[in-house]
């Protein structure tokens, strides 16, 4: 169903992304996984080699702007179009009340889960024009609409990320096939979930897998500019 497809998924060495990776190579997809972590990116990619399917990683950190011109370069020079993107990779950061706001880890946060996304945006913008259909699925939190106490930073930080593809998208609606999503996960067994509720029986909510196949599904059927979806439970 993705057969012949090119599809980016950052934060693939675990968690959603690893998951989402997963699924898409078991569509056909050639899957180009980045993260910081090589080994936790080697083992995804073996799996979807083991699977029958076919990948690239791509080891690298996010926060680092040249670095992903470089990976844009990279993959331009070996295909001509982009897929399929998913925007999954992010930071947690401290659950903090504001006034004890860090500035220093702010400017992180928010260089990741912003202007990384931003340049990632940027870099592969050309390859995402020249696909017959791309979709960019970006996923979020609900923090990011709906503040809660001590979340200040992180809801922020996806508020803005919102922000930023979707306008993308809106800006490409009218002049190309390039369309963008927002994804809100939900409750999902994940390291940062764990680092987010550390009381939290990890049994009692789903696994990624279940968001990775509507990732999945959301790339084969597509979906119109602007689309929002949350996964329940």
């Amino acid at each position: 169903m993705l057969d012949g497809k090119l599809a980016l998924v950052t934060g693939a060495s675990r968690g959603i992304g690893a998951a989402t990776a997963t699924a898409l190579g078991a569509l056909g997809a050639h899957v180009v996984l980045t993260a910081r972590t090589a080994a936790g990116l080697e083992k995804v990619e073996q799996g979807i080699f083991d699977a029958g399917g076919s990948a690239t990683i791509a080891p690298l950190d996010l926060t680092q702007t040249d670095a992903i011109a470089r990976l844009a370069a990279a993959v331009g020079e070996r295909w001509q179009a982009l897929d399929v993107m998913v925007l999954n990779a992010a930071t947690l950061g401290s659950l903090t009340p504001v006034p004890s706001i860090d500035p220093k880890e702010l400017a992180q946060l928010l260089t990741l889960n912003v202007s990384a996304q931003v340049a990632l945006l940027t870099a592969f913008d050309p390859m995402l024009r020249r696909s017959a259909g791309a979709r960019v699925i970006g996923v979020t939190s609900s923090v990011a609409r709906s503040p809660r106490a001590y979340w200040g930073a992180y809801g922020a930080s996806k508020a803005a990320f919102e922000n930023i593809v979707l306008a993308y998208g809106d800006e490409l609606a009218e002049i190309g096939p390039v369309r963008t999503m927002i994804l809100d996960p939900g409750a999902t067994r994940t390291k940062m979930r764990e680092r987010a509720f550390p009381g939290e029986d990890p049994l009692s909510v789903k696994e990624p897998a279940v968001v990775a196949a509507r990732i999945a599904e959301l790339a084969v059927s597509g979906f119109g500019q602007g689309h929002r979806e949350r996964i329940d439970p």
